[in-house]
């Protein structure tokens, strides 16, 4: 069991509606499952904007890790718009 915790990567990603200005920045450990939970509506928080294109994605070794990129993503958006917009 210990090896298996060791074996789990986290995702930090950030999706785009491209018809309105909406970027989410989020984590998981299961990048494929996440995005397709926010394209068909399960996530309260995104639900409003459909559908999504994934604008980015890093993978970490750690929650934490991913955590502190989460952070760093939401802290400057305007470094995701630049990305979207190019």
């Amino acid at each position: 069991m210990e090896n298996a915790k060791k074996d789990i990567m986290f995702y930090v990603y950030a999706i785009s509606n491209l018809k309105r200005n909406y970027i989410y920045v989020g984590l998981t450990s299961d990048l494929p499952s996440r995005i397709d939970r926010h394209n068909k509506g399960y996530e309260k928080t995104t639900k409003p904007y459909l559908p999504y294109v994934l604008l980015f994605f890093e993978q970490v070794k750690t929650r934490v890790e991913a955590r502190e990129r989460e952070k760093y993503w939401k802290s400057g958006k305007e470094k995701l718009r630049k990305l979207r917009d190019s």
